[in-house]
């Protein structure tokens, strides 16, 4: 079983920045791609940002210039840099990890961005 463990989360003004971490109880190379999901109340899960196995990222449209998705492998760790952030950015955060055959998500981290 994997686990992924969030951190960062948390109350900020707009304008301001948080970076969230999402460590993975094993090797992140393991997994086709980790990625970094965001609910708002009433939302979808939508994707905020990926990170494949070969390096290639993706970015919602609307977090593109502004989040930078990145990794440490010696500890098997993902990030997400998040600047100049937004209310609109206002969501619990999920880690996750796509092992091809399953899915692993983390608990989620609450970001409050009050304007």
């Amino acid at each position: 079983q994997v686990q992924l463990v969030e951190s960062g989360g948390g109350l900020v003004q707009a304008g301001g920045s948080l970076r969230l971490s999402c460590a993975a109880s094993r090797n992140i190379f393991s997994f086709v791609a980790m990625g970094w999901y965001r609910q708002a109340p009433g939302n979808k899960r939508e994707l905020v940002a990926a990170l494949t196995i070969s390096g290639s990222t993706n970015y919602a449209g609307s977090v593109k210039g502004r989040f930078t998705i990145s990794r440490d492998n010696a500890k098997n760790t993902v990030y997400l840099q998040m600047n100049s952030l937004k209310p609109e950015d206002t969501a619990v955060y999920y880690c996750n990890a796509d092992a091809r055959q399953y899915n692993y998500w983390g608990q989620g981290t609450q970001v409050t961005v009050a304007s």
